[in-house]
């Protein structure tokens, strides 16, 4: 599955981008933020995260920024489903491409990818202490629940109280998104 914004181009991992995926996450200040990667984060989980066997129904995009020339790596972004059941999105962008919007505008490409596949509804967490994904998360329309709750976070090592969010992604009558109440 593929999907195309003005700037991005989104697409599936392949065992070629591994290289480009390790370099630009083996970073801890972008692995904190992250509740599966591990730190320090090696080749080796880059080549396991391409790896893993993605459903249909809960895709997972590599980033690129569309130049004139070869696209530039910029990230990750994708969804499935939580431990409780929920569907989830998750998303990180490179430290050198934090700032130019790109986790927004993947995420509204994410979130039509999700409606087209039948999906109702998606949830999202952030740490309380990276309130910059609160901000793209309500960019995208998702809503504080009013929860926060601890989470694991593998890069840390420890529980992080996680501020929770969702967003309905279709209406029961017309098929357009709303985001849920608080």
């Amino acid at each position: 599955m593929f999907a195309r914004t003005e700037r991005l181009l989104l697409r599936p991992g392949w065992p070629e981008d591994a290289a480009a995926v390790h370099a630009a996450i083996d970073d801890e200040a972008i692995v904190r933020n992250l509740g599966s990667a591990p730190w320090p984060y090696r080749h080796e989980d880059a080549v396991q995260f391409l790896d893993l066997p993605r459903p249909v129904l809960h895709p997972n995009f590599l980033i690129f920024r569309r130049t004139s020339g070869a696209p530039l790596f910029v990230g990750s972004i994708g969804f499935g489903h939580m431990e409780d059941g929920n569907l989830e999105i998750g998303y990180w962008i490179a430290r050198n491409q934090w700032g130019h919007g790109y986790a927004t505008e993947a995420g509204h490409a994410v979130l039509e990818n999700a409606r087209s596949l039948g999906h109702l509804e998606m949830q999202a967490e952030h740490y309380v202490d990276n309130p910059a994904s609160g901000k793209v998360l309500r960019k995208l329309g998702f809503r504080p629940t009013g929860r926060t709750e601890p989470r694991f976070s593998k890069g840390r090592g420890a529980k992080v109280d996680a501020v929770h969010f969702k967003i309905r992604l279709a209406d029961d009558d017309d098929d357009v998104a709303r985001p849920l109440a608080a």
